[in-house]
């Protein structure tokens, strides 16, 4: 099969995610080949299975679900035979109508942030996506490249504020002079960006699923990607109380919970749609 050419995005991203969201339902699936799920597959771990699994993750998924998101590592550990696989389902994926964001958690300064940023969202790029995630702990500024990149091409970007993982606290729970955590600051940060458009921004942030109480303003008028959901222990139940009132911009994130079904393609979309239905009932039809 022919990869796709890649092609700009039409709207900006926020848009776009927005009728996403409203029209194949509000969830984002990971593209995570881990080496145990490719032996669960009953493939191997090599770029044989690595190939065989993307393909049909994306032919299940790709023309249904709002968002998919391919984690760069699984594919950068198999070299530039792996990094081939990804631009080949970046580019089948975007073509069958699934909004793509690199989950690459890319973070820098100054000219090398610039080479992060055309390498996923320069759309002439060969892994050019609709939407890349990024880490600001190097200071918010850092981002600049990257959030300029983003918005010249139409992109989104999602930066990290409070993940899921239990080490993170001890750097976005810290609190600067004024009092607010290192996180509310980055948050704030993104409300900036976000400004003003219309019907949603499209500078994200990444907020694990798992926190119950959030204990910060999400209000950033951008997406909130919500990692966490499935194996991780979280539930779609469970995001009117993280997210509160922002609970109708949250784009929740599963990965192994829908792709332990494959290689089977049907119970990979019946999963993948009993998660959107599960999202929808739990944010009340938003």
């Amino acid at each position: 099969m022919t990869t796709p050419a890649p092609s700009a995005p039409s709207a900006p991203f926020g848009a776009r995610l927005r009728h996403a969201m409203d029209t194949r339902g509000p969830l984002c699936v990971g593209i995570d080949p881990h080496g145990s799920l490719l032996t669960d597959w009953g493939l191997n771990d090599d770029i044989a299975g690595l190939e065989r699994f993307t393909r049909t993750v994306v032919e299940a998924l790709a023309d249904r679900v709002a968002v998919l998101k391919p984690q760069s590592a699984f594919f950068e550990r198999f070299g530039s035979r792996g990094v081939a696989v990804l631009e080949r389902a970046v580019a089948e994926a975007r073509a069958a109508g699934a909004l793509v964001l690199m989950d690459a958690k890319r973070g820098d300064i100054g000219s090398t942030m610039g080479a992060y940023a055309a390498t996923y969202l320069a759309p002439d790029a060969p892994l050019f996506s609709d939407a890349v995630t990024v880490s600001p702990y190097l200071g918010f500024g850092s981002l600049r490249p990257a959030l300029d990149a983003a918005a010249a091409a139409g992109s989104g970007v999602f930066v990290l504020a409070l993940t899921s993982n239990p080490e993170g606290a001890e750097v976005q729970r810290a609190t600067v002079a004024d009092g607010r955590s290192l996180a509310q600051v980055m948050l704030d940060h993104m409300a900036a960006e976000n400004a003003g458009a219309e019907p949603l921004g499209s500078v994200g942030a990444v907020v694990g699923a798992t926190l119950g109480d959030a204990g910060v303003d999400l209000a950033v008028n951008g997406p909130l990607l919500a990692p966490g959901i499935g194996a991780q222990g979280a539930t779609p139940a469970d995001l009117p109380g993280v997210f509160g009132a922002a609970v109708g911009n949250v784009v929740p994130s599963v990965s192994r919970g829908v792709l332990r079904h494959g290689p089977d393609v049907a119970a990979l979309r019946s999963a993948a749609e009993r998660f959107a239905d599960e999202v929808r009932a739990a944010v009340g039809g938003v």
